[in-house]
């Protein structure tokens, strides 16, 4: 055989971990990692929260699957929790971000077509979104290297470009069924959103009755330093899309709707087998345990700002390597003057530090949530050593 038994669609690193403790991974050969990826955002409470532990074993020891043909206690209990928190009304659990934005997209068209309006289908999405890997959340991005080999791409998508209000304005037609918008793109290169861009489009939505969609799969659950983007931004959204820390590290995602965008939403119309099992459930209500709440938030916009600062200081001292700093609570980016990616590997190789590359020369650094001092102070001191020591070539 000369294929891997893992299929081969991940470039893998060398980077092998067995073992996670606090904001470190230790490799199989005992090498630790200062880890400022977090699983792509996922581990908000880093490798070793005693109390989603706590919580995911107490629940394996009790009940972990049912399928959703019987009443869910679990699921009504974090689905009442993320309605008295967000601006929701009603929420379909699911297993990944891709399911919860394929969900979105369906509430959005079911909305119109449950009230006779078949024709309007189609959202309008911003250029350069990551919104998942299956056929329909690859059709709504213009992202040519997620298309490849997969054509043809579902119709009912197009492309505007990004925080461009006029351009999303006069993308609307007949068929327009609402927007599709990151209110932080991720891997776009952590761009946020203007107040101005995304208060246009609520206000767009309202005038032609579409449904404003919002794609926090990776900006929400107390990355930016509030629940959700969006409530920094001065509007919400009638759907949304949400996953990645919401699990904690355990899979789980959600698509969360205002009773009107729901309205389509009927027995029959939508389901999952694994989604809103008992053991995601308990996940899930343990990481709002520790995380909804405005000591913990309050903590992140401290920690972000702080960070933040220490990496505007820092960038001063590499002209010719970085340009700025942007982002949101603890979802930062450093904007580079090349691609990021070899510098990614350069800090993984040589210093021991675990960083996300992204789309527009952007380095993601997307930390736990729970970092102190020690770990800032040891993230920026392997920065600091790998743009002494990177070269280009490197």
């Amino acid at each position: 055989m000369t294929i891997s038994p893992l299929m081969p669609v991940y470039p893998r690193c060398g980077v092998r971990p067995v073992r996670g403790e606090h904001c470190h991974l230790i490799d199989e050969d005992g090498t630790r990692y200062l880890d400022f990826a977090a699983g792509i955002a996922v581990n908000l409470l880093g490798h070793s929260h005693a109390g989603l532990i706590g919580a995911i074993q107490r629940q394996a020891e009790t009940l972990m699957h049912v399928s959703n043909l019987y009443g869910s206690p679990q699921g009504e209990a974090l689905a009442a929790r993320l309605v008295e928190t967000t601006f929701a009304d009603t929420v379909f659990f699911t297993n990944s971000g891709a399911e919860a934005v394929e969900c979105a997209i369906k509430a959005a068209r079911a909305y119109h077509q449950h009230e006779g309006n078949d024709q309007k289908f189609e959202l309008i999405t911003f250029k350069n979104a990551f919104h998942g890997r299956t056929m329909a959340t690859i059709s709504a991005s213009n992202q040519e290297k997620m298309h490849k080999g997969f054509n043809p791409l579902l119709p009912g998508f197009r492309y505007v470009e990004f925080d461009d209000l006029e351009g999303a304005k006069a993308a609307i037609g007949p068929n327009t069924a609402g927007f599709l918008v990151e209110p932080v793109q991720g891997e776009g290169g952590i761009r946020v959103a203007s107040p101005e861009f995304i208060q246009g489009l609520r206000a767009l939505a309202d005038e032609h009755d579409l449904m404003l969609v919002f794609d926090e799969v990776q900006c929400g659950v107390a990355r930016t330093g509030t629940l959700y983007a969006y409530e920094q931004l001065g509007v919400e959204p009638d759907i949304m899309a949400t996953a990645k820390g919401i699990g904690g590290g355990f899979p789980l995602g959600a698509c969360l709707a205002t009773e009107k965008g729901a309205r389509g939403m009927t027995v029959g119309t939508h389901g999952s087998t694994y989604g809103g099992n008992p053991l995601a459930m308990a996940a899930g209500m343990a990481v709002m345990d520790a995380v909804a709440n405005e000591e913990f938030l309050a903590q992140v916009r401290a920690r972000g700002e702080r960070l933040r600062g220490r990496l505007e200081q820092f960038i001063g001292n590499y002209p010719d390597l970085f340009e700025g700093v942007r982002g949101m609570g603890l979802m930062l980016g450093l904007k580079m003057k090349g691609e990021p990616r070899p510098f990614m590997v350069h800090l993984r190789d040589n210093h021991q530090l675990l960083t996300v590359a992204a789309g527009d020369q952007t380095l993601r650094i997307l930390p736990p949530l729970v970092i102190e001092d020690a770990e800032m102070n040891e993230f920026i001191e392997k920065l600091s050593a790998g743009a002494a020591s990177f070269q280009p070539e490197d």
